[in-house]
């Protein structure tokens, strides 16, 4: 991704407090158990799971609600741990930078204040695999978010690999 995308990000995640969460608008894709978890994810990723989901529905006008649902909670994961803006700089910082010091710290191990950043920003497509399969959603929501930070191009063959290119692209412009 781009420095200027995620400096946009960065930027956006600073004023989510200005701004309002369109519940109406998850509520039309999720189910209650969905919504939950929707609402236990930190506001800034409230926001750009909202603009995922607006970006997904415009790129065509058909849009399986299993993508809808995925755009809404494919960081649901990010929701085991909250992080500051601040420390979701420093991951990104370090992982372009110092790769091999960002390889140590983000394997998986005790989730401490340092460790979280690097943890979380690795991690967290598995964890919001999880919760999706625990709250019983089907094989392609689970999929498409665990999935959703991998290089499509080594998905070329699977069946979910177009909607996985929608998800990213959509990801990826928010």
């Amino acid at each position: 991704m781009p420095v200027t995308q995620r400096f946009r990000q960065g930027i956006r995640a600073l004023l989510a407090f200005s701004t309002d969460v369109d519940y109406d608008l998850a509520e039309r894709y999720l189910n209650s158990q969905q919504m939950t978890l929707f609402q236990q994810m930190a506001k800034p990723e409230q926001l750009h799971s909202l603009n995922v989901l607006r970006d997904v529905l415009a790129q065509s006008e058909q849009t399986p609600h299993d993508l809808a649902v995925v755009a809404l909670l494919h960081d649901s994961g990010k929701a085991r741990c909250h992080l500051a803006v601040w420390q979701k700089t420093i991951s990104v910082l370090v992982s372009k930078f110092l790769p091999s010091l960002d390889d140590r710290l983000s394997r998986d191990g005790q989730l401490t204040f340092w460790r979280a950043p690097f943890m979380v920003r690795r991690n967290h497509p598995t964890w919001s695999a999880q919760f999706l399969a625990d709250l019983g959603c089907n094989e392609r929501i689970v999929w498409l978010a665990e999935h959703h930070a991998d290089n499509a191009d080594q998905w070329h063959n699977h069946p979910h690999h177009a909607l996985l290119v929608r998800l990213q692209t959509a990801d990826d412009a928010n």
